[in-house]
């Protein structure tokens, strides 16, 4: 990050954050982000079934990644369904990255891409009781999105409760 001069002080610049289509080569950094959440989420990092669906929706065009210059992936987000209900399968925003506008970046580039017409979008995200509810600002994050919590779903493979959150879509 480059440091700038205004008034007498010294800031630092804002580091440019990117979206795109990820691919193949992302995969790595897929599991570093999943490595970040696994207390949260459960195993992922060895888990079959996860680098499946990652490369899936890698050969599939539907998952996308936050990048910075050179640095590791800052974000990562796996989006699927089609109109009228799409979903938010699996965002994941590093921890170093948290509260700076990627996970934001990624949903507005995943909508922007992959939203067709009216319906609606939905996530499963951290049931209220859960830890993970509070401490990684899942829940807080939607809403500022404009979701709402809809209905409770099946718990998550750590046991945690989780619900859906949907948002309308026009």
């Amino acid at each position: 990050m480059a440091a700038r001069r205004g008034r007498g002080r010294v800031c630092e610049a804002a580091p440019v954050i990117t979206t795109r289509i990820a691919r193949e080569q992302d995969f790595p950094g897929f599991l570093e982000l999943a490595a970040q959440v696994e207390h949260w989420f459960g195993a992922m990092v060895a888990e079959p079934g996860f680098h499946r669906a990652v490369r899936e929706h890698i050969r599939r065009s539907s998952a996308l990644v936050a990048v910075s210059g050179q640095s590791p992936l800052l974000g990562g987000l796996l989006f699927g369904g089609q109109a009228p209900t799409y979903h938010v399968d699996w965002l994941v925003v590093s921890a170093q990255a948290r509260g700076s506008g990627v996970g934001r970046a990624l949903m507005a580039d995943a909508e922007r891409r992959f939203v067709r017409g009216p319906g609606s979008v939905e996530v499963i995200t951290f049931g209220a009781d859960h830890p993970g509810a509070v401490a990684s600002g899942a829940r807080v994050f939607y809403e500022r999105l404009g979701f709402s919590p809809a209905e409770a779903a099946d718990p998550g493979p750590e046991g945690g409760s989780r619900q859906v959150y949907r948002r309308a879509i026009g």
